[in-house]
């Protein structure tokens, strides 16, 4: 049986500045927008039908004090 060749690999490089890439290192966990949800649902009295609304409240507020805290 012949013996596989080696395979060649290349460095790529990427043109990012250093916040870009400190920003893009910080995940947020969805039990975290989760719990901000419900913190946004219950300031509004425990009324339904706003989940997606309340859902997308969060992740913005939560990504917005990553930046801030990146920034």
């Amino acid at each position: 049986m012949p013996k596989a060749k080696p395979r060649k690999t290349a460095t790529v490089l990427s043109i990012e500045s250093p916040s870009t890439r400190a920003a893009q290192s910080f995940t947020i966990a969805e039990s975290d927008i989760a719990f901000r949800a419900f913190e946004i649902y219950r300031d509004r009295g425990f009324q339904n039908g706003h989940d997606v609304d309340d859902w997308l409240q969060a992740e913005r507020e939560l990504r917005g004090s990553v930046t801030a805290a990146v920034a």
